[in-house]
């Protein structure tokens, strides 16, 4: 294991103490802290934002996990990626039964959910906003897709987007059984 490696184990474990949401928390945080938009971090801003949260890393530290995750050579980590990599790995059977959850919602097959999938699965009828006229049924279907996605917003979620949303609580269930009941469940599978 390098440096970085122990390094991202030493965040995971802070993380994964705060329960379910410590990665999302983490995620969500830091996409707010990201002001310029460019889903980047430099070592300063990495630290003070780890630091707000009660996570610890020294400069040498933040500067490692910086060049890992810096992929066009301007001195910061690219967001999205850190925060990938920060998850637990998750094992085949949770995969599997994420990606059956996710070729329900993809009824057109080509590897985005989008409303128009959602329509042949759900109806967005009984929401509340629906019901008093507020919002679409459309507009219902979209909120819930934004649930899935992480920060670009774009209408059409792809499984990547579909895992990375189940990791936070995958590393919250002790066991395989435990997970994929929940997902069977919740997913009428």
């Amino acid at each position: 294991m390098d440096t970085v490696d122990g390094i991202m184990e030493k965040l995971r474990a802070q993380c994964l103490s705060r329960g379910a949401s410590g990665i999302q928390g983490l995620a969500r945080f830091f996409r707010r802290l990201d002001k310029d938009g460019s889903r980047s971090l430099d070592a300063g801003e990495l630290r003070r934002g780890l630091a707000e949260r009660g996570l610890a890393l020294d400069a040498a530290e933040a500067d490692a996990v910086c060049q890992r995750w810096d992929r066009d050579g301007s001195g910061t980590l690219d967001l999205e990626e850190f925060l990938r990599a920060l998850r637990p790995p998750m094992s085949q059977a949770r995969k599997a039964v994420i990606a059956a959850a996710f070729a329900k919602l993809d009824r057109s097959g080509d590897g985005v959910v989008t409303v128009e999938d959602l329509r042949g699965v759900y109806s967005g009828r009984a929401h509340p906003k629906v019901r008093s006229g507020e919002w679409t049924e459309d507009e219902a279907l979209r909120h819930f897709l934004d649930t899935f996605e992480a920060s670009d917003k774009d209408g059409q979620v792809t499984l990547e987007e579909f895992q990375d949303h189940y990791s936070g609580l995958s590393a919250a269930m002790d066991t395989d059984e435990e997970f994929v009941a929940m997902m069977t469940n919740a997913w009428r599978l």
